[in-house]
């Protein structure tokens, strides 16, 4: 049953575009199961599939019933002991199916004549949530058909919410026109752009570690903190989405969005309530608050690099070049790594560096926060030779906790530190049920809370600030490429960028 605090969700009927594409099938539908078994849905939730394959509904629900079943025992985003049928049978119950090009306007016209007859049927009382599981060429078609048959009209009591994936936008000046297009016709409040990085644990949890205990917010400032580490790094390559990495590399895949989405929640200031517009405000302010820069500081203080062929957990990997789809002579970055300046009163003076990349050593997503070190002075006379650094490590995937690292006297007649840890993990405190990442924004998008959600001037504000980034490699070859090989840490090119300041990358091994 759902307890007091988290009650099912309203009536609704769901519109999947995209239905029998790899995001729906492995990440949208089994949060849709795993919200079902937790009884967040209602019981007058309905589920409508549209994509331009020909099919009926029980060609896509046998074909998601297979794709559920694989998933059993798999090391994936959904893994699960078994499938409980009787959960799968409830939603599979209230699945439908509609063929349709996106491009052609009868496609919206039937939609509407199908849901008008749920509202009636079914009791979904009018209120429907659409998601863009679809290439984001087609987000401004489909958003323009659904206004024009009436679909994204609210009234009488109905609310009409559209969620849009990643990316949104190429740059500055798509992600304008396409925030333009979309604020054409619907209100900034039935828009959910969604980044399933924010629906884990561990990055919702860093509001509360910070803002709920008040041995932490006297210290996250530039008195305290020497710098922040950003890490988001993947063991999987690009494998067959070389013509999408082709169109888009790392800087674009990754940073305006999710990585970040973990800075804002890092260094933002504190909202005045959990509302969803004053959050989604602090975080607009801190990215708004990079420090700007010309082509010269971008070719300086941000890193490209390229896999080349290498090992990656015991079994050998083709160089990107090799990949099926991408250029034999691509120059398109699968890692980047940037030192940035966050221009406030917090963070003046603090460098933020960011790193993330494809094919890399070890799988890890981790915030790094490195205090001040304390003075020398005190123990000059004894036989520490060097103060040891003190990190406060916020692990998001895959192993979800934090970590305190100190110094500790060891044991003996003389004084010498070492560095000990005190590490809370999510799954030795709290039952840990299978999570895609998709469920809390989901339910999330169900019961109208936006605030894990981006609004549009945190997406412009975002690409402003890779903007420079962009147009400083527009215009040179990085002539080296590949650059680093696969299974390693990265580019050498990284590690001097921290050198330059005397400090290193946090290991990943």
């Amino acid at each position: 049953m759902a307890d007091s605090h988290e009650q099912r969700a309203p009536p609704c009927a769901m519109v999947i575009f995209g239905a029998g594409g790899d995001l729906t099938r492995r990440l949208v539908v089994p949060a849709l199961y795993n919200l079902a078994g937790a009884r967040r849905l209602p019981d007058e939730f309905r589920l409508v599939g549209v994509d331009l394959a020909a099919g009926t509904v029980e060609d896509w629900r046998s074909g998601l019933t297979r794709m559920m079943d694989s998933f059993v025992g798999s090391d994936g985003a959904f893994n699960a002991d078994h499938i409980d049928r009787a959960t799968w049978q409830w939603l599979t119950d209230r699945m439908s199916y509609l063929q349709g090009n996106l491009e052609d306007p009868q496609t919206y016209r039937r939609l509407g004549e199908h849901l008008a007859s749920l509202d009636k049927t079914a009791g979904t009382a009018g209120n429907h949530l659409f998601y863009l599981a679809i290439a984001d060429r087609f987000f401004s078609t489909t958003i323009a058909g659904l206004a024009s048959a009436g679909l994204t009209r609210e009234g009488d009591g109905c609310w009409r919410r559209v969620v849009v994936e990643k990316p949104f936008g190429h740059d500055l000046a798509s992600a304008k026109a396409l925030n333009a297009g979309i604020l054409k016709v619907l209100g900034e409040r039935q828009v959910y752009r969604i980044d399933h990085f924010l629906g884990k644990e561990t990055v919702q949890n860093i509001m509360a570690l910070r803002f709920a205990n008040g041995v932490f917010e006297p210290l996250w400032n530039r008195q305290h903190i020497d710098h922040v580490q950003i890490t988001a790094a993947e063991t999987v390559g690009v494998e067959h989405r070389g013509r999408f990495y082709e169109r888009t590399g790392a800087l674009r895949d990754m940073v305006p969005n999710h990585v970040f989405q973990l800075l804002a929640m890092t260094a933002m200031e504190p909202p005045i309530s959990f509302d969803a517009d004053a959050v989604r405000a602090k975080k607009a302010e801190v990215i708004e608050a990079i420090r700007p820069f010309g082509p010269g500081q971008a070719m300086r203080d941000a890193v490209r690099g390229q896999y080349g062929a290498g090992t990656v957990l015991g079994r050998a990997v083709r160089a990107y070049r090799q990949e099926p789809d991408v250029a034999p002579d691509s120059n398109i970055e699968t890692y980047i790594a940037w030192k940035l300046q966050i221009d406030n009163w917090r963070w003046a003076g603090v460098p933020f560096y960011l790193r993330t990349g494809k094919s890399m050593q070890r799988r890890s997503t981790e915030i790094a926060i490195r205090f001040h070190q304390a003075p020398y002075t005190l123990f000059r006379d004894t036989d520490v030779e060097r103060m040891n650094p003190n990190w406060m490590i916020l692990r998001i995937q895959p192993d979800e906790g934090i970590a305190l690292q100190f110094a500790a006297k060891q044991p003996g007649p003389s004084v010498q530190l070492s560095t000990v840890s005190m590490d809370f993990a999510y799954k030795t405190y709290f039952r840990m049920a299978p999570n895609t990442g998709y469920e809390t924004l989901l339910y999330d998008c169900l019961i109208g809370d936006a605030t894990l959600f981006r609004r549009a001037d945190n997406i412009e504000a975002g690409w402003r600030a890779v903007q420079p980034i962009l147009d400083a490699w527009a215009n040179t070859r990085p002539g080296d490429f590949p650059n680093y090989a696969a299974g390693s840490n990265g580019p050498a090119a990284a590690d001097e960028l921290l050198g330059r300041d005397g400090r290193a990358w946090r290991p990943l091994e």
